[in-house]
């Protein structure tokens, strides 16, 4: 076989089995049947014996599946809902001959129990509803009307849920020969022709408005009477509060005014103690300005005063030690000095003029150097020696400071370098030579003013 042969005969086994398959569930769905919750499926062709020995030619499903035997077995279905069942009846005479007519509501139907389900699918399997509903009504009215001549119609008309359960008690039985089963039976209206109740009802309403005129006289009175004592008592008890009340605001009066000269007295005390207090603080501030007045006059006065005075104290006793020292240096050097100048002789004093002349030199020098003059204006009176008198006074300045260091110390350092020697008079006697003579001459300052000024 080829692959196209291969492929036709696969669809075709294919095809077989879906169709199969298919027809499979056709005939399960027709030959199997759902009851439903609401319903009894009674399925007749097959006989079956029941728990009590008894044979049947059926079989009852309420609520789930069964399968059906094709031409063997038929399926019947019966409705298990509730049918609602108008009863009216008139002229039921109750007990003591009084008619009576009475208007109620029952709920009916086939029921599924298996002791009596079997008596309703022999009634009526097949037949329509409202036979149902009519033979029940019939049956449910023949049941009042037996019931209604065993009660009084006070007991009917007082006490209804009572009549209704004796009638569902009558009546069992005979639906359940029916196959049916009542679920409600309520009594709506119970009524009477001859106006026997309405007369019940006048007595009885005559009876309960004497009683409730005599309850409420009787209320009233009470009421009053309840009234009156509790105004007696709430006028005493409103007394006796006012006393209370004036009690209290006396007392409170009284502990007001306790507290009054208590809080006065406590405040007159505290004032006391505060103008005490204020007068010891008081006390306390001065004396502590005052010693502190003490303090500080001691730091400005006393004690500066006193430092002051230690100090100079010992300013002078050190001022008068150094000069004493100093005196003592002094001397003790002019001593040497002296001798050595003895015993050197002329020709000592001239080596050290030369040894110091360049730093006796440079302190008159530095003399001339403090001298500081700013703008000079020369006045030349024409034969041109005002400028050179100007420069010359640099010279002269030098000249006058070591004539006075002759003068003043007997030191002739202008001598000294020429070779000069002066008497003790001050008279110049013939020069030898020293090594001063061959001391530099001395420095000429230059044409410009020693003190910083320029000529004009």
């Amino acid at each position: 076989m080829n692959g196209l042969d291969q492929l036709v005969v696969g669809v075709a086994l294919g095809g077989g089995v879906v169709i199969s398959t298919l027809i499979l569930f056709a005939l399960i769905k027709k030959f199997m049947q759902i009851c439903q919750p609401n319903e009894i499926l009674i399925i007749s062709g097959r006989t079956r014996t029941l728990a009590d020995g008894t044979q049947i030619g059926f079989r009852v499903i309420t609520g789930g599946r069964a399968f059906v035997i094709p031409i063997l077995e038929t399926v019947n279905r019966m409705d298990a809902r509730t049918i609602p069942v108008d009863i009216s009846v008139t002229n039921a005479y109750s007990k003591g001959g009084i008619p009576l007519s009475v208007h109620a509501i029952a709920n009916v139907k086939i029921s599924t129990d298996p002791r009596i389900v079997n008596n309703a699918i022999e009634r009526f399997l097949g037949r329509n509803p409202n036979e149902i509903k009519r033979v029940a009504k019939e049956t449910l009215e023949g049941n009042i009307r037996g019931v209604l001549a065993n009660l009084t119609p006070e007991e009917v008309n007082e006490d209804r849920l009572k009549f209704a359960s004796a009638l569902a008690d009558d009546v069992e039985d005979d639906l359940a020969r029916l196959g049916l089963h009542i679920d409600t039976l309520k009594i709506q209206n119970v009524a009477d022709e001859v106006k026997y109740l309405d007369s019940i009802g006048r007595e009885q309403i005559a009876i309960i408005r004497k009683q409730a005129e005599i309850a409420e006289s009787d209320a009233k009175r009470e009421a009053d009477a309840a009234e009156a004592e509790a105004r007696g008592r709430g006028s005493v008890a409103q007394a006796e509060a006012k006393a209370a009340i004036q009690q209290k605001q006396n007392e409170l009066r009284q502990i007001t005014a306790d507290l009054d000269a208590q809080a006065r007295s406590e405040e007159e005390r505290a004032k006391a103690a505060a103008e005490a207090a204020r007068a010891e603080a008081e006390q306390d501030l001065q004396e502590i300005r005052a010693a502190l007045e003490k303090l500080r006059l001691e730091a400005d006065v006393v004690l500066p005063a006193e430092a002051e005075r230690t100090a100079q104290e010992h300013l002078a006793r050190g001022e008068a030690a150094y000069a004493l020292e100093r005196g003592r240096a002094m001397a003790a050097a002019q001593s040497l000095l002296a001798e050595a100048w003895r015993e050197a002789g002329d020709q000592g004093l001239d080596i050290f003029l030369v040894q110091q002349i360049e730093t006796l030199l440079s302190e008159v020098a530095s003399v001339t150097r403090n001298i500081k003059v700013g703008e000079a204006s020369l006045i030349d009176s024409g034969d041109g020696k005002a400028l050179s008198a100007y420069l010359s006074a640099y010279p002269g300045l030098v000249r006058m400071l070591l004539e006075e260091i002759r003068l003043t110390l007997g030191l002739d350092i202008a001598g000294s370098i020429r070779g000069e020697v002066i008497s003790n008079s001050g008279s110049v006697v013939e020069p030898k030579p020293s090594a001063a003579t061959r001391a530099p001459a001395l420095p000429n300052p230059g044409p410009a003013a020693p003190w910083g000024g320029s000529p004009r």
